[in-house]
């Protein structure tokens, strides 16, 4: 990436006038609203061009798919800012965005790296599958996108994305590199991991066209639809004091004990 001062300072994405607004190069009030879904809004903001029917609905399966799975940190962090700070709904947001990393939600840009390597060019996608599952092994390093903490012999959320693929004819090369590397793992590994949610939106979403460089997008859009609804929640119901209460409770302190001179 470069670094510094671009001599072509321009945006395709949007533009105004005092009567008419331009988002990639449709009308926003004619085109656009009343006319196209939100889930069409954001493919065409990200790629440029309005979806076809089966891309939408790629999008907007994986958009369902990974908004909500209860308290996890990211939830947590929210739900304890916005105890905190209930003037900030904003902050409480973005507090859970911001625990969106490699383990929680970001797993989603790995594993489409992961499966992008492997699905790209020859046919020979189980010896580069092989290749990279034995690499990872003597790295130490997880497999992104396999394996997961509940849902160990299955993820049912990638059941019904492998489905909506079929369904809708987007079950390509990366969802072949996602099952080849499900089959390989027991074998090379000798653990079973299943291909979890965070594996399973990039094999759709990559073999609908969607762009890897934006895959973390699509569960950072869609678990803030869920960040609203918890502080929500939380301001009716709230639970951000008990959180941070239990949290306290369970770990305990090993450091140093206070050292009291002899009396």
């Amino acid at each position: 990436m470069k670094i510094g001062p671009e001599s072509r300072r321009q945006s395709a994405i949007s533009t105004s006038t005092p009567d008419q607004i331009t988002v990639r190069g449709l009308d926003l009030c004619s085109d656009l609203i009343g006319r196209i879904s939100f889930t069409d809004h954001a493919w065409l903001l990200v790629t440029g061009q309005l979806p076809s029917r089966a891309q939408a609905a790629a999008l907007d399966a994986c958009l369902v798919a990974i908004a909500e799975h209860g308290l996890v940190p990211s939830v947590q962090a929210a739900r304890m800012t916005y105890a905190a700070a209930p003037e900030a709904l904003q902050g409480a947001v973005a507090a859970g965005l911001l625990g969106c990393g490699s383990v929680i939600l970001g797993a989603a840009e790995d594993a489409a790296r992961f499966l992008s390597g492997i699905a790209a060019g020859d046919d020979d996608i189980e010896g580069r599958a092989r290749a990279a599952i034995t690499r990872l092994r003597a790295e130490k390093r997880p497999i992104p996108g396999y394996g997961h903490p509940l849902h160990k012999a299955e993820d049912p959320r990638t059941t019904r994305l492998r489905a909506v693929a079929a369904d809708t004819g987007q079950q390509g090369r990366h969802w072949q590199a996602a099952d080849t590397v499900a089959r390989l793992i027991p074998e090379i590994t000798g653990k079973t991991l299943t291909l979890n949610v965070s594996g399973a939106i990039p094999a759709l979403m990559l073999d609908a066209g969607y762009p890897m460089l934006a895959m973390k997008g699509v569960p950072l859009l869609a678990r803030t639809a869920s960040l609203i609804a918890h502080l929500l929640e939380e301001r009716q119901s709230p639970i951000g004091f008990a959180l941070s209460e239990a949290g306290a409770a369970a770990i305990g302190y090993d450091g140093p004990a206070v050292e009291r001179a002899a009396e």
